[in-house]
C-alpha cells in the first residue's frame, strides 16, 4: 500500500467551516514547508453558500480593508486540490462517521457561534440584544436577516470595551451617506438610517488600562463625521493599580496606546454634531428595567483589586445609577457550541486540545476560536493554524491518522448527491459573488449582498451547467 500523502495516496483532509481559521488552515496545509512534497486533498464545508465566515458576516461594513484579507484565501482556493461545499451542514448533511469514512483527517474550524449572556433581570425583554445578532443582521446574514431593530429610542447602551461593542457604537454613528458607501445589507441600511438614537453609551466593567479595544477601532470612534466621542476625565484618571500596570513591562503598547487616546477624548472639548458616544468605565449593568420593552438599565460602580493570582478585577461597590435607554446591546464575549460526536469543554466552550490536537481521539484537530477560545484579531488565526497543521503533520508521519474506508472524491461527491443536492461549489461562490458586485457597482458599493439561502442558492446556479 502507498504511503499517505503520496500521488497514489494524498493525504485526505476535511476542513469543517470556512473562516479565517480554516482558511489559513488549508492554505498551510496545500503549501507546507515541512513537507514540500506532500501531495494532500483538501475539502472545505461550511453550512452557508458563502464562505469567509466572520470576514463577511463579523467584520463592520465600513472596513472594506479589513475585508480584503480575503484575497489570500481566494489564492488558497485556486489551488487545484481544494475544494469548497458550501450550503453543507455537519450533523444535518454529512455526519463525524461519513468524514472518518473519507478522511485521514478532520479539523473543525467551526468558531464561536453564541453570545455571552450578562446573566441579570431584564436580559430578555425586548430591546434587549446580543451584540452578535446585530452584527450579523446589518451583515446580512442569511439566519438573521429576518430580525427587527426598533432604533426608535434616543439613547442606546452597548455592554462591553472590545472592537465588537466598538463596531455597535460606531454603525449606530454612521450618517446616511457613510452607510451608503458600504456593503451593510440592505434590510439594515434604511433602519440604520433613519435610527433616532443620538447617544451611545459603552460601559466598560474595568478602566481605560484593561480596556479591550485595539488602537485602530477606539481611534476610529474620534472620526466620525457626524458622532461626538465623550469621556468623562474622572473616567479616564488611573487607579493605583493601572497605574502601577501601565508604568510596567507587563503593559502591552496596545494598552498604553488606549489609555492615551482616552485621555486625549477626556481633554477635548465637543464639536456639537449630532450624535455622540460615550465610553464609560468601571460600571457594570445589574438590571435592565421595562414592563413589556427595555426603558433603562441599573449600573453598579466598580473599584479594581487585585486577586490572589496577582490579576486586577473589577469588585462592585455599593454606589449605584440609573440610565434612560430603549436599547441595550451585550458584547461581552463569544461561546462555543457543541458538535455533535465531538469532545467539548462545557466551563472554556472549546474543544479540549494540546495543541490543536482533540484529546483522546485520532485525526481530529481544531483551530481558531473553537481552538483557543474567542480571542486575537484575524491574523492571530495564522499562527494558530499552524500550529494544528504541524501537530497533524507530526500524526502524519508517526502514522497516527485516521484510517478511512473511501479516501477519496468520488465517493465524498456520491453521497453529497444524495444527501445534498444543492451543495454550493467554489465556483458557484464566484457566481454569487459576481452578482453581488455587480448589483453594487451602479450605486458606488462594493456589493449589494444576497441574504438569504434561497437567493444565494439561485446566484451559484450560474456557474452550475445544467443537467
Amino acid at each position: 500500500m502507498a504511503a499517505i500523502g503520496t500521488t497514489e495516496q494524498p493525504l485526505r483532509v476535511a476542513i469543517v467551516g470556512s473562516g479565517p481559521a480554516g482558511f489559513y488552515a488549508a492554505g498551510h496545509l496545500l503549501k507546507s514547508k515541512s513537507h514540500p512534497d506532500l501531495c494532500v486533498q483538501v475539502d472545505m464545508f461550511d453550512r452557508l453558500p458563502t464562505p469567509w465566515g466572520l470576514v463577511r458576516a463579523g467584520v463592520a461594513p465600513d472596513h472594506p480593508n479589513i475585508k480584503a484579507v480575503s484575497r489570500v484565501y481566494e489564492k488558497t482556493a485556486e489551488h487545484p486540490e481544494f475544494r469548497f461545499y458550501g450550503n453543507v451542514e455537519l450533523g444535518r448533511d454529512l455526519f463525524r462517521e461519513d468524514l472518518a469514512d473519507r478522511y485521514h483527517a478532520v479539523i473543525y474550524a467551526v468558531g464561536a457561534q453564541t453570545d455571552r449572556r450578562m446573566g441579570i433581570p431584564g436580559e430578555d425583554l425586548p430591546g434587549s440584544w446580543a451584540a452578535t445578532d446585530f452584527v450579523a443582521w446589518y451583515n446580512g446574514h442569511p439566519d438573521y436577516r429576518d430580525l427587527e431593530f426598533d432604533l426608535s429610542a434616543e439613547r442606546a447602551v452597548v455592554v462591553g470595551n472590545g472592537n465588537v461593542a466598538a463596531d455597535v457604537a460606531r454603525m449606530l454613528a454612521l450618517t446616511r451617506e457613510e452607510l451608503a458607501e458600504t456593503d451593510v445589507a440592505d434590510h439594515a441600511l434604511e433602519v440604520l438610517a433613519e435610527s433616532n438614537v443620538t447617544e451611545i453609551v459603552v460601559l466598560g466593567r474595568r478602566g481605560p488600562a484593561q480596556a479591550a479595544f485595539t488602537n485602530p477601532e477606539l481611534l476610529e470612534l474620534g472620526e466620525m463625521t457626524d458622532a461626538d466621542v465623550f469621556v468623562d476625565p474622572g473616567d479616564a484618571e488611573l487607579d493605583p493599580l493601572s497605574k502601577a500596570f501601565i508604568e510596567s513591562e507587563a503593559a502591552h503598547a496596545t494598552a498604553r496606546k488606549n489609555v492615551d487616546i482616552l485621555s486625549g477624548y477626556a481633554a477635548q472639548e465637543p464639536l456639537g454634531k449630532r450624535r455622540r458616544i460615550v465610553l464609560r468605565f468601571l460600571v457594570s449593568p445589574v438590571e435592565i428595567r421595562g414592563e413589556n420593552r427595555v426603558e433603562g438599565i441599573r449600573i453598579v460602580h466598580n473599584e479594581l483589586v487585585e486577586d490572589d493570582t496577582g490579576a486586577v478585577r473589577a469588585r462592585a461597590t455599593d454606589v449605584t445609577e440609573e440610565l434612560d435607554c430603549g436599547l441595550v446591546f451585550r458584547s461581552i464575549g463569544y461561546r462555543g457550541t457543541r458538535i455533535e460526536g465531538v469532545p467539548f469543554d462545557e466551563s472554556s466552550c472549546v474543544i479540549p486540545n494540546d495543541r490543536g490536537r482533540v484529546l483522546e481521539r485520532t485525526g481530529e484537530y481544531a483551530v481558531g476560536w473553537i481552538k483557543r477560545g474567542p480571542t486575537g484579531i484575524i491574523g492571530t488565526n495564522k499562527r494558530d493554524a499552524q500550529e494544528t497543521v504541524d501537530v497533524l503533520l507530526e500524526d502524519l508521519d508517526a502514522g497516527n491518522l485516521q484510517a478511512p474506508s473511501a479516501p477519496d472524491r468520488d465517493s465524498l461527491d456520491a453521497l453529497l448527491a444524495e444527501r445534498q443536492p444543492e451543495a454550493v461549489s467554489y465556483a458557484g461562490w464566484q457566481a454569487v459573488d459576481r452578482a453581488e458586485r455587480e448589483a453594487g457597482e451602479p450605486h458606488g458599493r462594493p456589493r449589494v449582498k444576497l441574504c438569504s439561502i434561497e437567493e444565494l442558492l439561485e446566484a451559484a446556479k450560474a456557474a452550475t451547467p445544467a443537467p
